[in-house]
């Protein structure tokens, strides 16, 4: 039902769903509160849905909320994209026109996609985030005109509903939580089969807490006697009651078509023969002319305009009207709300009336549609025309004229991002090739239908468009659709044509689209795919095709196997762009140079070409490049220290792609500058640029990003736990298929860093085998020396556990000769490779002043606030075992203490003050409960300070040590189970979660010398 509100019904009374319409109140209620609501009714067709709506919808207007209703449309099996949403929101416009443009302000051109009225679509982009960008500025609109007033959305017919409205509808369900907003949505349950597309958005929508929904029973006796004496106007004899309530089973709808027609028989459910016969009484009394009009209505569509019905019945319009006046006297037809066309009152009598043509008649009628809509074309909206017109071409079974007007229909779509319906559209022209004469085939052009036309040396404004083309077309349509499963299929099949076609370009093209596909869905890296791409072109004359090749080989290179080959390929890439002209190529592979000179050593030219890159796509809007440049860039900042930079870029780059609502460039970029700001040491924000990235993130890279840095955020706080489940989020995010140096190293790094300091020293030296086993690839030393880092601090660490001594020095030569391989490029490198020689030092116990003084002078300069807390905690440590000068080891861990406080790095504040107890250095005011006492007793056992009492000391060694509770009991002359007692008070007290991390922090604190242990 395409209208605002309707409110006829046959029966005057509302009986049976009292406790239903109590639920939708209590919604309407919440929503008046700020907390959005969200309903699912369900029923068979003819239970009460409608009556319910209506009744629902009268008591929202009186309580003064604004209602805007749409249904979905039954036209064809392809749909009409957007269709209630389109209907409601244009209602909304004619209501709150001055709120709505306010709403929509900034971004009417890609609002048009669903409310025309807006005005013209914008351009694009389009690609694989084009259809989730719709959704949530959709979703922010709908949030900010419900912001002062209570809004209710109903969507009606559901069953009915095309691919981008149920994705746009699961959309708003999950995300809507601001704003007075109540979305109902309505389907017909008996028509959701198996496989019916909306079964899979009920089980998802099920399993979400907010909503609720509602399933419509059929009436009992008693109800069906209180409806039929609201129809009746007067009390029913009771054997009519039984009579009607058996025939009907309880259906609403069927009770009032027995009460008007008054026959008798068994009406058994389901749609069977002489149901029908029940639904068509009130058609067979009309006349003869009305009867015809009622038929054509039927076939025309859920809504039909009176302007098209008038041009196809052929009557005058006085036949008409007479006609039309039957139909709604005899309760068959209703006017819409808007007056401007008419439908049935139910849609079981046109299913009916439709089931009743003869299968010539149904062909003809519908030809007759379409070229009343082909002579005129303001007979229906212009969104709806070219979709109609495909429906009814295609059920008048004409290939010559069902083919362009099906891949007419398909353009509409893509420009709607409603990827799903052009996927449909596409599939019906490629089963209607065949079928298509020759002379019309050889008169379409692929610039008029392809938006991805992969050129192979023909003019697309000229060479007829081929099959292959299509394939292609629909094979993006998938992709950007999200079923990437059926593109793959696509793909294959294209292919498989292509053997016998000898077709190197279009082959090539086909491939790299596999390439993509088989990564996303987790089937490998992509890399053999993209290698018999550049087989295929290698040799042939520069074209658009050879460039993308090109380009997503040097892409892919970079991000797996980093090298001077991916260098030449990318110079390759951007010299043949150029010759053939395809800039967005172009700028596409000199992103990719950029990133590999910076990499290669050539930091300043790599910078300069990535933001000309980037200046470029910003003036041209090239939404997708300048998403890319943005967080390719930022991370190259990053790569090379200049955090401050990478941050102010990030900032740049978060309000463009926003502007273009490119979700997961969002998100990479948010992780970007999360990584920047922990460098900087604003954790804060760091955490929640991370959880950002999190929440936009549309796939599962970005999103692991995200978690990754909360790792690392955990892990520097001391939460260990925390630090390991991101851990495992992050790594779950990534997968395993795909493995890319940029991610595994991180991961290895963050993997290091929880073992270490849980204690588990073999779990270090094998996760840092593994990893260098891998190998790391140049330009990758942004990641690989805070890894060898980690690996370093954790053997220094764990320098006099027993369970360490073995392996040590095999671990240790690893870390070193790894870390002469790394490149040193700035100075913040320079200073990881001095802080990773130091702490090599310690873990042999050959650390010395000079060492550590070296590491804190490379440091101090890079504003790196955590990194230097770390390193002058260990200079403060070497001064004071040098006998050094005490004031300057107070102010290096004063200094230490108040980063590792403003931060809430836990265990460095508490390995700070444990140096500073044991070395009877004050660091704060004599009122503060950390400062040591003058006449603190010299040999105080620095455990006391941990609050452990003397047994508890004596447990603590023998768990560093390495015993269990049995060996321990036996040893202290107590029982296994006090020893459980003792061993559980330590780790509370000492805020670990293990032994093995009790241990660590143990000689991490030297609370006991190697030989006591």
């Amino acid at each position: 039902m395409l209208g605002d509100v309707e409110t006829r019904s046959v029966s005057p009374v509302f009986v049976g769903r009292a406790d239903e319409l109590a639920v939708l109140t209590d919604a309407l209620d919440r929503a008046a509160t700020h907390e959005p609501q969200a309903l699912l009714i369900g029923g068979e067709a003819g239970v009460g849905k409608t009556r319910l709506t209506e009744e629902f919808i009268a008591e929202a207007t009186r309580q003064g909320a604004v209602v805007a209703v749409g249904g979905c449309v039954e036209i064809g099996a392809e749909g009409l994209p957007f269709a209630p949403f389109s209907t409601a929101l244009r209602s909304l416009h004619r209501r709150l026109p001055e709120q709505l443009a306010a709403a929509a302000g900034g971004q009417e051109s890609e609002l048009a996609r669903i409310l025309p009225e807006l005005g013209e679509t914008s351009r694009g982009p389009h690609d694989e985030e084009s259809t989730a960008r719709l959704f949530e500025l959709t979703a922010r609109l709908l949030e900010r005109l419900a912001a002062d007033r209570t809004v209710v959305l109903v969507l009606e017919d559901l069953h009915w509903a095309d691919a981008s409205t149920r994705h746009l509808l699961a959309y708003l369900f999950r995300t809507l939580a601001r704003g007075r907003l109540a979305l109902v949505a309505t389907y017909r349950a008996d028509d959701v089969h198996r496989r019916h597309p909306l079964r899979p958005l009920l089980a998802e929508l099920d399993r979400l807490r907010t909503v609720r929904r509602l399933e419509l029973a059929r009436f009992t006796r008693a109800e069906v006697r209180r409806q039929l004496a609201g129809i009746l106007a007067s009390e029913p004899d009771e054997r009519f009651v039984d009579d009607v309530f058996a025939r009907s089973d309880g259906n609403a709808f069927f009770v009032e078509e027995l009460a008007a027609c008054g026959g008798g028989g068994s009406c058994p459910p389901g749609l069977t023969e002489s149901l029908r016969d029940l639904l068509l009484v009130r058609v067979e009394v009309l006349p003869e002319t009305a009867q015809r009009v009622v038929r054509l209505v039927a076939e025309g569509g859920s809504t039909v305009e009176y302007p098209l019905l008038a041009a196809v019945a052929g009557l005058s319009e006085d036949e008409l009207l007479e006609a039309l006046r039957a139909a709604v006297t005899a309760n068959v037809l209703l006017a819409t709300p808007e007056g401007d066309g008419y439908r049935f009152r139910h849609s079981l009598v046109r299913e009916a009336v439709g089931d009743d043509l003869l299968p010539g008649e149904r062909s003809r009628v519908n030809r007759r549609y379409a070229e009343a809509l082909e002579a005129d074309d303001t007979l229906v909206r212009a969104e709806e025309r070219v979709i109609r017109l495909a429906s009814y071409w295609y059920a008048a079974h004409d290939p010559a004229k069902a083919l362009p007007a099906a891949l007419d229909a398909s353009v509409a779509a893509r420009r709607r991002y409603a990827y799903a319906e052009q996927l449909r559209l596409l599939e019906r022209a490629v089963d209607l090739w065949e079928d298509t004469p020759r002379e019309v085939r050889d008169a379409l052009r692929p610039a008029d239908y392809t938006d991805v036309y992969p050129p192979c040396g023909c003019d697309p404004a000229t060479a007829p468009l081929q099959w292959l083309d299509l394939m292609a077309e629909a094979t993006v349509a998938a992709r950007y659709g999200g079923e990437r499963e059926r593109a793959l299929k696509l793909t294959k099949t294209a292919l498989r044509t292509l053997e016998d076609d000898h077709d190197p370009l279009r082959a090539a093209w086909f491939w790299t689209e596999r390439s993509r596909l088989i990564s996303s869905l987790g089937r490998g890296d992509g890399w053999a795919e993209l290698g018999t791409a550049q087989e295929l072109v290698r040799g042939l004359p520069p074209s658009q095709v050879h460039a993308e090749v090109l380009t997503h080989a040097a892409s892919w290179g970079m991000l797996h196997d980093p090298g001077p080959d991916n260098l030449a390929t990318a110079e390759r890439a951007v010299e043949v762009a150029r010759l053939v002209g395809a800039e967005d190529v172009e700028l596409n592979a000199r992103l990719t140079l950029g990133s590999l000179m910076s990499d290669a050593g050539d930091i300043d030219g790599g910078l300069a070409v990535m933001e000309e890159v980037k200046d470029r796509a910003v003036a041209l809007g090239l939404a997708a490049i300048l998403g890319r440049a943005h967080i390719n860039l930022s991370s190259q900042l990053e790569n090379n220290g200049r955090s401050e930079d990478a941050v102010a870029l990030a900032d740049e780059g978060i309000a463009l792609v926003r502007r273009y609502r490119l979700l997961d460039s969002e998100a990479w970029v948010c992780g970007n500058k999360a990584d920047s700001l922990y460098s900087l040491g604003r954790w804060e924000e760091c955490a929640d640029h991370a959880r950002r990235a999190l929440e936009v993130a549309q796939t599962g890279k970005p999103r692991g990003a995200g978690a990754l840095q909360l790792s690392h955020l955990a892990l520097a706080r001391g939460a260990l736990g925390e630090a390991a489940a991101q851990l495992a989020a992050a790594r779950a995010h990534f997968g395993t298929h795909d493995s890319q140096p940029q991610h595994r190293i991180p991961l290895d790094r963050m993997a290091i860093g929880i073992a270490a300091a849980e204690g588990r020293i073999q779990e270090v030296r094998a996760t840092l085998a593994e990893s260098i086993a891998q190998g790391i690839p140049p330009g990758n030393h942004r990641y690989a020396w805070p890894m060898l880092l980690a690996a370093a601090t954790g053997e220094a660490d764990a320098r006099g556990l027993p369970s360490a001594d073995a392996g040590r020095a095999a671990a240790l030569d690893a870390i070193r000769k790894q870390a002469r391989a790394l490149a040193t490029p700035v100075p913040l490198w320079v200073a990881h490779a001095a802080y990773v020689r130091a702490e090599l030092l310690r873990a042999e116990g050959r650390d010395a002043l000079s060492d550590w003084a070296e590491v804190e002078a490379a440091v101090r300069p890079l504003s790196r606030p955590y990194l230097l807390a770390r390193v002058r905690h260990r200079l403060a440590e070497a001064l004071l075992a040098a006998g050094g000068d005490r004031d300057v080891a107070a102010a290096l861990l004063r200094d230490a203490l108040d980063t590792a406080g403003r931060l809430g790095c836990r265990r460095l504040r508490e390995e700070l003050e444990l140096l500073a107890r044991r070395a009877r250095l004050p660091l704060t005011g004599a009122e503060d409960p950390q400062v040591v006492r003058a006449d603190a007793d010299p040999e105080e056992d620095p455990a006391e300070a941990l609050g452990l009492t003397s047994r508890e000391r004596d447990v603590l060694r023998l768990v560093a040590a390495g015993r269990t509770n049995r060996q321990i009991a036996e040893e202290l002359f107590i029982s296994p189970k006090t020893a459980s007692v003792h061993v559980s008070n330590i780790l509370a007290k000492l805020g670990v979660a293990g032994r093995g991390e009790a241990a660590a922090l143990a000689h991490r604190l030297r609370l006991f010398t190697p030989e006591a242990a």
